[in-house]
């Protein structure tokens, strides 16, 4: 009976060593991404999460990067997801056609991976995320003027791409995280008009800062002289016969208490001037 028992025991070992290479009960999801269940060619719903996971061993686990990732359309040849020149071309409310090179930040919703596998699949990137890119791109640039893409109304135009692109996301399980415009090239002789208008137009604003700093030194002088005559009309009414007289006395005595060398003559008539002359000391 003993050794039947062990036996017994041996043989589920045996069975549970079997399982566990071969059929691989386990799994681990790492960081930033999460695992979809496949079941004999059928997406199985919920996902599983980063870490260690005890799983049915007849699952095929697809690990999917729900991370930030970013997707780069460039001129550059080295810069792009693609090599050589990607840059998106688009035409202007004017029918110019402007080149942009754009970076966009976007994940995979968690949630959402299973659907996405399923319906669209591992390549995701290149089959939605771009081609939404380029298409919102598109359909924002024709309603803006070269100048208003190049300079004036940028952030505008990056915010309303990032609107369209979120719109058009909604449902393929992808957020759209940022838009980023990193260039903008315009047709030589436009990029020169543009530059040209912009230099003129701060040239301008300076002339208007000139003018308004004269304008306000101008007022400065205006009160300036305004309160100089107000005070001399004060002082012009304040001027009596008999202040003047008065001062006068006070500025004899001074000088007479003064130490001096010298002699001075108070005439009778105090409306004379007094005759100031050397002691001879």
């Amino acid at each position: 009976m003993r050794r039947k028992t062990i036996g017994i025991t041996i043989l589920i070992v045996i069975v549970a060593l079997i399982i566990v290479i071969f059929l691989n009960p386990f799994t681990i999801i790492p960081p930033g991404y999460v695992g979809v269940k496949v079941l004999f060619g059928k997406v199985k719903p919920g996902v599983l999460h980063e870490g260690f996971h005890i799983i049915n061993p007849l699952y095929n686990i697809v690990k999917m990067d729900t991370r930030l990732q970013a997707y780069t359309m460039s001129a550059a040849p080295t810069e792009g997801e693609r090599k050589g020149d990607d840059a998106i071309e688009a035409l202007t409310s004017e029918g110019l056609k402007v080149k942009l090179d754009i970076t966009a930040w976007f994940r995979l919703i968690p949630e959402q991976a299973p659907e996405v596998y399923r319906k669209i699949g591992l390549d995701y990137v290149s089959k939605v995320v771009r081609p939404l890119l380029r298409t919102s791109i598109r359909d924002i640039a024709v309603k803006f003027s070269a100048e208003d893409i190049y300079s004036t109304k940028r952030d505008e135009f990056v915010q309303r791409i990032q609107e369209r692109a979120v719109e058009l996301a909604r449902g393929k399980g992808i957020e759209i995280d940022r838009i980023l415009l990193r260039n903008v090239q315009l047709p030589k002789e436009v990029e020169d008009a543009i530059n040209a208008k912009i230099t003129a137009d701060q040239e301008a604003q300076k002339m208007e800062f000139v003018l308004e700093k004269e304008r306000k030194e101008k007022e400065r002088k205006i009160i300036e002289a305004e309160g100089i005559r107000e005070a001399n009309r004060i002082i012009a009414q304040s001027l009596t016969p008999n202040y003047l007289r008065w001062y006068r006395i006070e500025m004899l005595k001074s000088l007479v208490n003064s130490p001096n060398n010298t002699i001075i003559v108070i005439p009778e008539d105090l409306k004379a001037l007094p005759m100031v002359m050397p002691s001879g000391k």
